[in-house]
């Protein structure tokens, strides 16, 4: 984590999130009002909890044990949101499941190039 507030941290976090993904999604087709709010909602659910528990993780347990953690929850995350993502969006055009795995993937990635530059 980087030399900051952590509440700030938090927030960075979840902005970036929520515009990558939102970004990515729109770039898929997602063009639904409602559809585009359930997935800032989603985000907001699952983004802090888990920044919150890796942080905790590291803390504690040091950075490679945090790695593993974080690999295991994002898979949570995926089949969570994927979940959601199946039962309330109307966009169809891409299986709920691998929609959230590209959102995912897209903020992940966009997270650790950030990090590289802090």
């Amino acid at each position: 984590m980087p030399n900051i507030n952590f509440a700030l941290y938090m927030l960075i976090c979840l902005l970036t999130t929520i515009i990558v993904e939102l970004l990515v999604s729109l770039i898929l087709g997602v063009r639904k009002k409602l559809d585009i709010i359930n997935i800032v909602l989603v985000n907001i659910l699952t983004n802090p909890l888990v920044v919150s528990l890796i942080n905790l993780i590291s803390i504690n347990h040091g950075k490679n044990i945090a790695y593993v953690f974080l690999f295991i929850f994002e898979l949570i995350v995926v089949f969570i949101e994927g979940f959601i993502y199946k039962k309330y969006l109307s966009f169809k055009k891409i299986k709920p499941i691998l929609l959230s795995f590209i959102l995912n993937l897209s903020s992940y990635l966009v997270g650790l190039l950030i990090q590289l530059f802090i």
